[in-house]
């Protein structure tokens, strides 16, 4: 089995910057390849979260500083939350500061209370597909253009003209994008024409390899590998609390039993030899990256434990 194993964080369940470089050293430190985190604003159930939440790319442009081999980036940002020109902006200049270890993760965002909270405009699901299209297109037309050259577009929604294209990422023709979720038709297009990676988040094996085929379809129907553009990398988000004793892995899994607006999900809980069996069956139906999402941002002892009783074995 060969997998690459991140690791995915929620800072909004409550998190400041210091627990987060704390938790995303340990990371690096422990041999993980990456460390993604969330883009919200807002918990999803009761709990307030506190100190509050942070901001996803501030967050990963300081981390960015502060580590110097881990991969960062977001699962995922809304296309909801910031123009497509400034977020290619954004990352781009994240991708410098890391030294070209930066990976934009993109979606339709689906989660309405924070964008009530927040006066962020929140329109009906296919608008916002919509523009998630043009914003894929805006953000890898802008880093694709010459140096010298301009870019610029007429969509729907979004309009540029004569943009420079300016910065330039470290990684040419950009930083990967990460397209993923559950739905069936748009996503796996999207993904097809403008990621490098699919993700299907948190869900059984059975359901991750319905993804993956409603995907391969996608990339045959867009002439993906007539393009000569390389296969998109199939990864899956896997929900982690395991111990050493199963007192240790229940005490891990309790925030998965709090009422939240999160669909149903299919952690794996125990050991961390059931971990290795989960794995294995996600490398058996063509996964070659993982994202554990692990709850407690304090509790190193977790990212210990995985890297030294299951990441021997991938």
């Amino acid at each position: 089995m060969s997998l690459r194993v991140c690791v995915f964080t929620e800072p909004h369940r409550g998190a400041d910057h210091e627990d987060q470089l704390r938790f995303a050293q340990g990371v690096e430190a422990c041999g993980f390849e990456g460390f993604f985190r969330a883009d919200h604003y807002q918990t999803m159930g009761t709990d307030p979260g506190l100190p509050g939440p942070t901001d996803a790319w501030v967050t990963l442009g300081a981390l960015a500083r502060e580590t110097s081999r881990i991969r960062l980036g977001t699962l995922v940002t809304p296309a909801t939350f910031r123009l497509p020109g400034p977020l290619a902006v954004t990352v781009a200049q994240v991708d410098r500061m890391s030294g070209g270890r930066v990976e934009l993760g993109l979606g339709a965002g689906w989660y309405a209370r924070e964008h009530t909270s927040y006066g962020i405009p929140f329109p009906p699901a296919p608008e916002r597909f919509d523009r998630l299209e043009e914003q894929l297109a805006v953000i890898t037309g802008l880093w694709r253009t010459p140096v010298g050259q301009s870019f610029s577009f007429r969509g729907e929604h979004y309009r540029l003209v004569d943009a420079p294209g300016l910065p330039k990422p470290v990684q040419v023709p950009g930083p990967p994008i990460v397209v993923g979720g559950r739905g069936p038709k748009r996503t796996p297009e999207l993904a097809a024409r403008y990621a490098d990676e699919f993700n299907m988040p948190f869900k059984s094996v059975a359901e991750t390899a319905r993804a993956y085929r409603r995907v391969a379809e996608a990339c045959e129907r867009t002439g993906r590998a007539d393009a000569g553009r390389s296969p998109l990398v199939l990864s899956a988000g896997v929900v982690v609390a395991i111990g050493r004793t199963d007192a240790e892995a229940r005490r891990r899994a309790a925030p998965l039993h709090a009422k939240t607006a999160l669909p149903p999900e299919d952690p794996v809980i125990g050991s961390p030899a059931q971990l290795v069996e989960r794995l294995g069956e996600f490398a058996a139906i063509g996964t070659s990256r993982v994202h554990l999402r692990l709850i407690d941002l304090d509790d190193l002892d977790h990212l210990e434990l995985i890297a030294a009783e299951v990441l021997p074995q991938l």
